[in-house]
């Protein structure tokens, strides 16, 4: 007799499937909802970049913006800088300012170093593009021009001090090549003020070749390899890739200048002391804080520059807006 086979059929539920990982090796969204943290958690990761920023946001806080409120609450006051009181006066250190021709005349010798900032923006960009391509010993050249600016201001402007004077190393130089002068370089306003702007082009060259260096060579080599494979010259280069890709940094190389050339300080405070019509804006109001002992003036010309270096940042940016460039 044959012998039957009998099957068993189960009648248990299939186990359920495993978790597939997604992509990029996580579990699905309803998986990690299960396995992710409660929700006491998340308020913690809310405000941990806020606990991080908390030490930076102090001391910007305590050493920029308390002092900035400070000087702005001292320019309506008669302070001395010494005296426990303080008179509120309004408006009267605004209207001194805007009413005494001294005072408005200081900003003539800003044209003198504003002019001397285009001279170093121009030679910078000339260095920076020469030097970008591959020469020998730029590494060297590179160094020279950025030199002047590691010195100390006071250190540059008693060099040139001695410089510029009667009988110091310009007219010993001079008179190798037999040229005799008696001119005294720092005793009228005109060659006072062309020479400390003129030291100012020596110094500061540096800093914007620098910035200048660091734009052109962030550009992609690929361009300069295509441009070259096109027959394309130096200048045809410096036309289409460099200039296009360094506009950012130029536009703030040009906000610097402006407001460098209307806060001189170091080197016409060393040399001159302001005498001869150098005095700049700022060297007048030092002589108002620690000279004259009126910190409540010193104080309104203090934010009648700042007022001028940001309404002018804010009208160059309006004509001249960042726009991204895309070269690739």
């Amino acid at each position: 007799m044959p012998r039957t086979r009998t099957r068993t059929v189960s009648t248990a539920s299939p186990p359920a499937p495993a978790a597939v990982p997604d992509r990029v090796g996580k579990l699905p969204s309803r998986h990690r909802a299960r396995a992710g943290t409660s929700w006491r958690d998340r308020p913690l990761r809310v405000l941990t970049p806020w606990l991080f920023l908390l030490a930076p946001l102090a001391l910007l806080i305590t050493f920029t913006y308390v002092p900035v409120g400070n000087m702005i609450y001292y320019s309506f006051t008669d302070w001395d800088g010494v005296s426990p009181d303080r008179a509120f006066v309004g408006t009267e250190n605004y209207t001194e300012i805007f009413t005494r021709p001294e005072l408005l005349r200081v900003f003539a010798v800003s044209f003198y170093y504003l002019a001397a900032s285009v001279v170093q923006i121009v030679v910078a960009l000339y260095f920076a593009a020469v030097l970008s391509f591959d020469l020998r010993f730029r590494n060297l050249f590179k160094g020279i021009l950025f030199f002047p600016y590691l010195i100390n201001g006071v250190a540059i402007g008693f060099v040139f001090l001695y410089f510029f004077q009667d009988g110091g190393t310009l007219d010993s130089v001079l008179s190798w090549f037999g040229v005799g002068t008696d001119h005294a370089w720092l005793g009228s306003p005109e060659s006072a003020n062309t020479s400390m702007a003129g030291v100012s082009v020596w110094r500061f060259t540096g800093l914007n070749f620098v910035l200048f260096l660091g734009a052109i060579q962030s550009i992609p080599g690929e361009l300069y390899e295509a441009a070259q494979l096109d027959g394309a010259s130096r200048w045809q280069q410096f036309r289409h890739i460099i200039a296009p890709g360094i506009r950012p940094v130029l536009s703030l190389s040009v906000i610097l200048a402006v407001s460098g050339s209307l806060s001189v300080f170091e080197i016409p405070y060393i040399m001159t002391g302001g005498a001869t019509e150098t005095s700049t804006f700022v060297i007048q109001t030092v002589k108002f804080a620690f000279q004259f002992n009126k910190t409540g003036l010193a104080s309104a010309c203090a934010v009648v520059l700042l007022a001028m270096i940001l309404v002018i940042t804010w009208i160059q940016r309006r004509l001249v807006p960042d726009e991204k460039v895309d070269l690739v």
